[in-house]
C-alpha cells in the first residue's frame, strides 16, 4: 500500500502493514529538468551504432541478473507478489533486454523499386524522448520491454515507475541506466500528477500500461502535444468453457487464470461462461480449485485495491448472485482476499462489465457456444480471451469473432516468446512486445536519392 505525505511516497508491506520504504515524489521542476536531460541526450543517442546499443542493453540485461533476488525480494515487500512470482517477472525483464538488445540492430528498413538511376529507401528513426509509466502488477517485465524497444531504437526515456512499488521500479531503470551514457535513461518517482506532468510534456512519445482512465487522461494530453500515445490499459478477459471439454481440467485453467497474482494480471481471467451441461461438474471442481488456491496467493497490492475487489462482490451478492466460496475480508493484517467463486452472474454486473482485478472469479451459465460467444464479445475492453474447445470449427470462429487483441485456445496464458499484442477499445492501442513494438518506437522516413544533372 502507498500513502501521500508531504510531497512523499510511503510503501506498506500488503502482507503486515509494516512500513518497506519512503519515497519523495519528484517535484514539476524535477520532471521538466529530466525531460530536457533527455532531449539533451537524445541526438547523440540516436547517432550511436545500433550494435552499441544492443551492446550496452546485453550489459544491462547481465547486470539485473546479478540483481534478480534482490529485485523480486524489494517487488515482493511492496506488492504482496509471491518471491517466486516475482522473480519470474524479473527473468523475463532480463530475456526481454536480451531479445531487444538483438533485434535492436535488425529493425527492418525497406528498400523500393524505383527508376535505375535513382535510390528510393524508407528508413525508420528513433522517434525521440518517450516517457515509459509503467504498473505494479508485473513492474520489471513491463519496463524492460518498454524501455529496451526505446533504447534499442535510438530513443531516450524518462522512466515513472508506480506509486505502489516505487522501490523496485527505480532500482531497475538504475541498473539499466548505469550501462548508458548520461541522460538516455531518466528516472522520476511520483504518484499521478508526476505521470500528468510527463504525459503533457515536450516528448514525443508516452507509453503507459495500466488503467484505462489514465490511458484516456494520457491520449488526451497527447492529442494536444502531438506525442505518440502508446497504451495498454484494463482488461475484461472472458474464458469461455464449451461442451466438450473435460470439466476438472476447465476448472484448473480458469483457476490458473483468475487466481494466479490473486488476479492481478493484465490478461487474468475476469469472467467465465460455461455451457449449460458442464456448469454443475465445472463449479464443483472450481470451488475445490479455489479452496487449494487460498494458500498459495498472495495479498492484493493494498487495502484500496480490496476495497475495489470487494466492492465488485458485493454488489454481484446483491444484485443476485451467490458466493460458492470466498467473497468475504478475512481479519487480520495486510490486504488479503481469498479466491472468490460466484454464480448467478448477469451482464449488467460491475463484476462482469468492469475490471475486478482481483482473486474473483464470476460464472455464468449459458446455454450454447453461440451465446458464450456473443456475451463474452459484447464488452468495451478488447485485450485478451480464452476459449476451452475440442471443436476445430468452434476454435477458428472464436478467434475470427472475438474483439480482443489476443486470443488463445485451449491455454489461459499461453503465448510464443516474441508475441506482440494490440489491444482494441477501451483497452488501448498500438503493438506491445515483440518486434512490433520496435515500430511504434520509430517513425519511417522516405528518402528518395536521384543523381544531379550533368554540367549544362
Amino acid at each position: 500500500m502507498t500513502v501521500l505525505e508531504n510531497r512523499e511516497l510511503t510503501v506498506l508491506d500488503p502482507r503486515t502493514d509494516e512500513v518497506v520504504g519512503r519515497v519523495p515524489i519528484a517535484s514539476p521542476e524535477r520532471c521538466d529538468e529530466a525531460v530536457s536531460s533527455a532531449r539533451r541526450a537524445a541526438a547523440g543517442w540516436a547517432r550511436t551504432p545500433a550494435a552499441e546499443r544492443g551492446a550496452a542493453l546485453h550489459a544491462a540485461a547481465a547486470a539485473v541478473r546479478a540483481a534478480a533476488d534482490e529485485l523480486a525480494a524489494l517487488n515482493a515487500r511492496e506488492t504482496g507478489k509471491p518471491v517466486d512470482d516475482a522473480r519470474g517477472g524479473v527473468d523475463a525483464g532480463i530475456g526481454t533486454l536480451v531479445q531487444y538488445a538483438e533485434l535492436g540492430p535488425v529493425h527492418r528498413g525497406r528498400s523500393l523499386h524505383g527508376g535505375w538511376d535513382a535510390t528510393d529507401l524508407m528508413v525508420p528513426e528513433p522517434r525521440g524522448v518517450v516517457a515509459v509509466l509503467t504498473p505494479w502488477n508485473d513492474p520489471v517485465a513491463v519496463a524492460a520491454g518498454l524501455i529496451g524497444a526505446a533504447l534499442a531504437t535510438g530513443n531516450t526515456v524518462v522512466h515513472k515507475p508506480s506509486e505502489r512499488c516505487p522501490q523496485t521500479g527505480r532500482r531497475f531503470a538504475e541498473l539499466v541506466a548505469a550501462h548508458l551514457p548520461p541522460g538516455v535513461l531518466e528516472i522520476v518517482d511520483g504518484d499521478g500528477a508526476v505521470g500528468a506532468r510527463l504525459a503533457e510534456a515536450e516528448v514525443d512519445v508516452v507509453a503507459h500500461v495500466g488503467s484505462t482512465a489514465t490511458g484516456r487522461a494520457i491520449a488526451e494530453a497527447c492529442a494536444r502535444t502531438g506525442a505518440r500515445a502508446l497504451l495498454e490499459n484494463g482488461g475484461n478477459d472472458a474464458l469461455v468453457v464449451d461442451a466438450d471439454i473435460d470439466p476438472e481440467w476447465a476448472a484448473a485453467q480458469a483457476a490458473l487464470g483468475a487466481f494466479a497474482n490473486a488476479g492481478q494480471i493484465c490478461v487474468s481471467v475476469e469472467r467465465i461462461y460455461v455451457h449449460a451441461c458442464l456448469a454443475d461438474a465445472f463449479l464443483d471442481a472450481l470451488v475445490r480449485e479455489a479452496e487449494q488456491w487460498r494458500e498459495r496467493i498472495g495479498p492484493l497490492v493494498d487495502r484500496a485495491h480490496r476495497g475495489h475487489v470487494h466492492g465488485h462482490v458485493e454488489a454481484a451478492l446483491g444484485g443476485g448472485a451467490r458466493a460458492l466460496t470466498g467473497g468475504a475480508v478475512p481479519d487480520g493484517p495486510g490486504a488479503f482476499y481469498p479466491p472468490t467463486v460466484l454464480i448467478g452472474c448477469v451482464p449488467h454486473m460491475s463484476v462482469m462489465r468492469d475490471e475486478t482485478f482481483g482473486p474473483v472469479a464470476p460464472v455464468r451459465v449459458v446455454p450454447d457456444f453461440a451465446t458464450a460467444l456473443q456475451e463474452a464479445g459484447a464488452d468495451r475492453y478488447g485485450l485478451a480471451a480464452t476459449v476451452l474447445t475440442s471443436d476445430m470449427a468452434h476454435a477458428q470462429r472464436a478467434w475470427r469473432e472475438l474483439p480482443v487483441g489476443t486470443v488463445k485456445v485451449n491455454d489461459v496464458f499461453g503465448g510464443a516468446p516474441g508475441g506482440a499484442s494490440q489491444p482494441r477499445g477501451a483497452s488501448g492501442s498500438g503493438f506491445g512486445f515483440g518486434p512490433e513494438l520496435l515500430d511504434e518506437m520509430t517513425a519511417v522516413k522516405v528518402v528518395h536519392l536521384a543523381p544531379a544533372p550533368g554540367p549544362a
